[in-house]
């Protein structure tokens, strides 16, 4: 029997943020069990999607899903669309341990918070996934045939990132030839990889699953691939972290040789501190939440007056541009890492509950 319960004494939680509201929800007959946090509904309805992952305590769980909430608040602002950051975790293994029911059931919990927050997928949760649960629960996105895979909006949105960062960290245009490290090739990772190929950039990945760098190096048998734990390190211009988060720490940052880091992972930087160090060290970080905002954009899309509209969606992803301009010349202007800049700019939107025209 599925059971929803706000969790008590949030604020006890190292990670808690000034979170609205964490629920925990479990149903012990098809064995699900997870948490949903809602961050900040000041722009409007909380939104993120719903990740599937094997985490070995509920702590850690909760931890994931409380920083992944909060960067969701600050993707939606600085994308410009109407709604605040909310995120969900189901504790388990996709590949063994989700089923039909657990997915139905998962739906209900969605349902049982009235709208409050909406969600699609993530890791460990496909568009199949997506498209079932939408049987149960209208607070779904990414419909098929609507907006639905998130997966080449994000990777749009991170190519972009990196040409307007290019510009900003070599005083020139363009990708040809530039080499890029590209930690994870799931399948955002994928979609960018095809779009650093199209313009001549030259690839070294990495990917923890052997089938996956096989599958890759059958279809981009030019690419050089090396270990997942030692990607960070290659002798590369750009490093990009398309995997899970954290990979950006003390230890790391001493042996990154890029002078660029932007990725399409979320929650790159283990902590604050990190931003500091890459600052210092001259490598320009783009803040994740704004390189990855495409797949957001996309999915939220069919949640406007009108519904779902492609044109709209491409546009806001190409103002991403603009928004990272801002903030590098606010940075130069600072002298402030990038990083602070957004989270300052993304502050100011959310907090005020006032909505920008399209991005900042």
């Amino acid at each position: 029997m599925l059971e929803v319960h706000p969790v008590i004494g949030l604020a006890e939680f190292s990670d808690f943020d000034n979170h609205k509201a964490l629920y925990r929800f479990e149903d012990a007959v098809c064995g699900l069990k997870g948490f949903i946090a809602i961050h900040n509904d000041n722009l409007g309805q909380a939104t993120g999607g719903t990740r599937m992952f094997p985490y070995k305590t509920e702590e850690e769980a909760i931890t994931d899903v409380l920083k992944l909430s909060r960067a969701m608040t600050y993707k939606c602002a600085l994308a410009g669309v109407r709604h605040g950051g909310g995120k969900a975790v189901i504790i388990g293994d996709p590949e063994k341990d989700k089923s039909k029911e657990m997915l139905y059931a998962y739906a209900d919990a969605v349902n049982s918070l009235k709208g409050s927050f909406s969600t699609g997928e993530d890791v460990g949760i496909s568009e199949d996934d997506v498209q079932s649960m939408l049987e149960k629960s209208r607070f779904f996105n990414g419909r098929r045939g609507v907006a639905g895979d998130p997966s080449p909006y994000a990777a749009l949105s991170t190519f972009y990132a990196l040409g307007t960062t290019v510009e900003e960290c070599f005083g020139m245009e363009g990708l040809f030839n530039r080499t890029v490290a590209l930690k994870g090739i799931g399948k955002v990772g994928t979609e960018l990889l095809k779009l650093l190929t199209g313009v001549g950039a030259q690839i070294i990945a990495a990917d923890i699953k052997p089938a996956v760098v096989q599958e890759v190096l059958a279809r981009y048998p030019q690419i050089k691939v090396v270990a997942a734990e030692q990607i960070h390190a290659e002798n590369a211009e750009i490093f990009s972290p398309c995997a899970l988060g954290g990979d950006l720490n003390e230890k790391t940052v001493k042996e990154i040789k890029a002078r660029i880091i932007c990725g399409a992972a979320n929650n790159q930087l283990a902590g604050a501190a990190v931003g500091n160090l890459l600052f210092k060290k001259n490598i320009c970080y783009v803040p994740d939440y704004v390189a990855n905002a495409g797949g957001l954009i996309n999915v939220v899309d069919e949640l406007e007056e009108g519904g779902y509209n492609r044109k709209r969606v491409l546009l806001r992803i190409e103002n991403i541009k603009n928004t990272l301009r801002t903030i590098y010349l606010v940075s130069r202007q600072k002298n402030q890492p990038p990083v602070r800049v957004a989270d300052r700019l993304a502050e100011e939107i959310f907090k005020n509950g006032k909505r920008g025209k399209g991005n900042v």
